[in-house]
């Protein structure tokens, strides 16, 4: 049987730990590992402390066969990680003319950027092998244990990114060849709790072969079930599993694929050639950035009107001053007339539009906090529904999105 090789992730940056950055990098990267056969054993986030980065290489390397570290390569004081990597490989800090060149020429356009502490950029440890970093000035440093790699990146994102497609990725399928044959198969579920969902799978799942394991992934009123296999089970299984599994959930399936809502929803507007647009009160915008989050959005989505105050309600979108006046911003009959009005001003064949009490004050008896009211307006009519999504300003805004994108899909479901 095939080996899957594994590898650590260990991020440095007192920003990491005092929560004044969140590591967003981790994820991207362990996604990157897997699509690529590499199982992901552990993730560390450490200070920008010697002591701290030394006992950490030292551990995962006992674990791993692939270290990367990410922080810590700027060129200011409390930027060390290339200074304890030469003392962890025995080695020292050496000019590199290529790096220095690219720092010049990266730096151009910016002559005052080049200073005495740019210029300890272009410093490499000697013992490491140097790749590009074309966006940066951080140059990327591959080390040798033995059999096993250390690969030290930039923290910023993009940097990163950049880094891991165009560099780490294709040395590591170059130099290691990983066999591993890791496996996930993500269908998404809504409309059922947690507990009941494991009730209904229990005899499935407990009939699973070992070598397949399934997760639930909970989050904002839809549930990912997750089906993984590490180099153990054929795509052939998979398959049969995951087609045994759709149809145990049909009932609550919203999709198929381990795909953002917004780009399935996406996906199937284009590919009938449809719009939307959005109103938002509640939500904020928070809906409109979701829907133009990912490139080629603007096949398919218009724009927004993001009506907080009643008086844009009315003079923006027309609801009426006699429905805002009777039943109050949130009710069915004022986000039917938001969907409404959405959907004539931006000239588009839907649109969805929200508006609640996401808290922490302003609820009533009659409409408690967590009270959301979501309207979609379609070629066939406008519907809407009251949801009751919790207690917290952010999970009830998120969960509202989430509501209201799992129910377009379902209406678009419904028309073919």
């Amino acid at each position: 049987m095939e080996q899957t090789m594994h590898a650590e992730i260990i991020t440095i940056g007192d920003e990491l730990l005092i929560g004044q950055v969140v590591d967003t990098n981790s994820a991207w990267m362990a996604e990157r590992l897997n699509e690529n056969g590499i199982s992901l054993h552990q993730i560390t986030s450490i200070h920008d402390d010697r002591q701290h980065i030394l006992t950490a290489i030292n551990e995962a390397f006992r674990r791993a066969d692939i270290v990367m570290t990410t922080g810590g390569l700027g060129p200011t004081k409390d930027d060390i990680t290339k200074h304890v990597l030469c003392e962890y490989f025995g080695t020292a800090l050496v000019e590199d003319t290529h790096v220095r060149e690219h720092i010049y020429d990266l730096y151009r356009e910016r002559p005052e950027v080049l200073n005495r502490l740019t210029a300890t950029q272009w410093l490499v440890p000697q013992s490491a092998e140097i790749l590009p970093n074309r966006v940066g000035s951080a140059p990327l440093m591959v080390f040798r244990k033995g059999e096993k790699m250390l690969f030290a990146m930039p923290g910023v994102p993009y940097e990163m990114k950049i880094a891991m497609n165009e560099q780490i990725m294709p040395y590591i399928l170059r130099h290691i060849h990983p066999q591993g044959n890791i496996i996930h198969r993500t269908i998404l579920v809504s409309g059922i709790s947690e507990s009941a969902l494991a009730i209904l799978l229990e005899s499935w799942e407990n009939a699973l072969p070992e070598t397949i394991h399934l997760a639930y992934l909970p989050k904002d009123g839809t549930i990912r079930l997750r089906l993984s296999s590490y180099g153990e089970a054929t795509a052939a299984e998979m398959e049969t599993q995951q087609q045994q599994l759709i149809e145990l959930v049909h009932s609550y399936l919203v999709e198929t694929d381990d795909i953002p809502l917004e780009v399935h929803l996406g996906e199937i507007l284009k590919a009938r050639h449809q719009t939307i647009s959005t109103a938002e009160s509640c939500t904020g915008g928070k809906l409109a950035a979701l829907l133009n989050k990912h490139a080629g959005s603007s096949a398919f989505y218009f724009g927004s009107v993001v009506a907080y105050d009643n008086s844009v309600k009315h003079n923006v979108l027309g609801v009426s001053q006699s429905n805002l006046d009777r039943y109050g911003a949130v009710s069915e009959q004022v986000v039917r007339e938001m969907a409404e009005g959405a959907r004539r001003l931006c000239g588009t064949d839907y649109a969805i539009a929200t508006s609640g009490i996401a808290g922490p004050g302003g609820g009533t008896a009659e409409k408690p906090v967590g009270t959301v009211w979501i309207g979609w307006a379609t070629p066939d009519g406008t519907t809407a529904e009251c949801l009751h999504l919790g207690k917290l300003r952010e999970q009830v805004t998120d969960r509202a999105c989430t509501c209201a994108l799992v129910k377009m899909l379902r209406l678009l479901e419904k028309e073919e």
